[in-house]
């Protein structure tokens, strides 16, 4: 199967490319604005097959580009995907292609559907939001849902190692909403929450550590998705207490209107973040509480928590797109139309898909 990934040289698309690349079921191209750094990409896999295409998603001849190369699968992991239209995905439907992102723009991912009749009638598949939120996250919630008679609440956080690789991308997206309105579903009606604030402690595999609220598809998808839920929220937060307030008074900035842009800086707040590489450790997490009631209607609580050491946790959004991409080299993936990455695998798949990492997880049932 022919597959074209763009933005292959970032954070995540280097580790996707790492895992399709050596797999005979896929004719790999790799693709992004520089030739140089995909030269560099293509030495480093070490697989000759591997083809480089430079293409830049602003193009104005977008299509034609993706058109010469005849894909079956585009990759999409070019962010920040809140700046974003759906030029790709639209440029790969003109192609035939079926097309995956891994966008966390809230807006982006739950918009993807506009483009369903069209996919519909082309016989293609178009998905958005194929990372850690809402493709993990949702898997995760999926796959603990029947232990609920009632599901009444689901938060869940993300805290990555401070020495985890961080491209300018995802911190943009992270900039761009902090101390910005952000609606929430809360007590059965949506509220009013801002963006890196409502901080509070979570507790990881590795331990408590800072979290704040941040915009992502999983608010506005999952009050739909999972009904009779009265409360969904989504934190994340930096290892450093340092890093982590640093943004909080920034978004407080934000939120007063004394800074109108954080996102601009992004560049240059990464590599201030970089100052402190020395400290903290390479170790991320991911937690989601469940609560609601049993089947005998006593109350209950799940967290389901995962950890990455050894700075493995960049593997982690980089792997919903790997898994649909062998789904659909084997025939698995029998969908069509335009959809947020909810529903396309299950848990076991996803873990089976980061086996080979140091990511390991754990189920527990709170009495509190």
């Amino acid at each position: 199967m022919r597959v074209l990934l763009i933005g292959a040289t970032g954070v995540f698309g280097a580790r996707i490319a790492a895992r399709l690349a050596h797999d005979a079921r896929f004719e790999l191209i790799i693709a992004g604005r520089t030739q140089t750094a995909l030269e560099r990409l293509r030495n480093d896999l070490g697989d000759p097959s591997v083809q480089v295409a430079v293409i830049d998603v602003e193009a104005v001849d977008l299509q034609d580009m993706l058109r010469s190369h005849a894909p079956e699968l585009v990759i999409h992991a070019a962010g920040p995907f809140q700046s974003q239209d759906y030029r790709v995905a639209r440029a790969s439907l003109a192609c035939g292609s079926d097309y995956v992102d891994l966008a966390d723009g809230r807006e982006f991912v739950a918009g993807i559907r506009v483009l369903d009749d069209e996919a519909r009638k082309a016989g293609c598949l178009l998905i958005s939001g194929a990372s850690t939120v809402p493709a993990l996250s949702s898997a995760v919630v999926d796959h603990l849902r029947d232990r609920f008679a009632a599901l009444a609440s689901i938060e869940h956080a993300i805290s990555p190692g401070n020495r985890t690789p961080r491209g300018d991308a995802t911190v943009a997206a992270i900039l761009g909403y902090c101390g910005r309105r952000v609606p929430v579903w809360r007590n059965g009606r949506w509220q009013a929450g801002y963006g890196w604030l409502s901080t509070r402690r979570s507790w990881f595999m590795s331990g408590p550590r800072w979290v704040g609220l941040c915009d992502v598809p999983d608010l506005a998808l999952f009050p739909e998705r999972y009904h009779g839920v009265q409360q969904v929220m989504f934190r994340a937060g930096l290892e450093l207490r340092r890093l982590h307030f640093g943004v909080w008074l920034l978004a407080w900035l934000v939120r007063l209107g004394v800074l109108k842009n954080l996102a601009r800086h992004a560049r240059r707040l990464r590599r201030i973040s970089e100052w402190f590489l020395h400290a903290g450790s390479d170790e991320g997490g991911m937690v989601v509480m469940l609560r609601g009631l049993d089947a005998n209607a006593k109350p209950l609580t799940l967290r389901w928590s995962l950890h990455a050491a050894a700075g493995d946790g960049p593997y982690i959004p980089a792997m919903p797109a790997v898994v649909l991409a062998r789904k659909k080299a084997d025939c698995l993936l029998k969908d069509r139309g335009a959809m947020p990455c909810m529903g396309l695998f299950n848990l076991d798949e996803a873990l089976a898909a980061l086996s080979d990492y140091q990511i390991s997880t754990r189920l527990e049932t709170l009495t509190t």
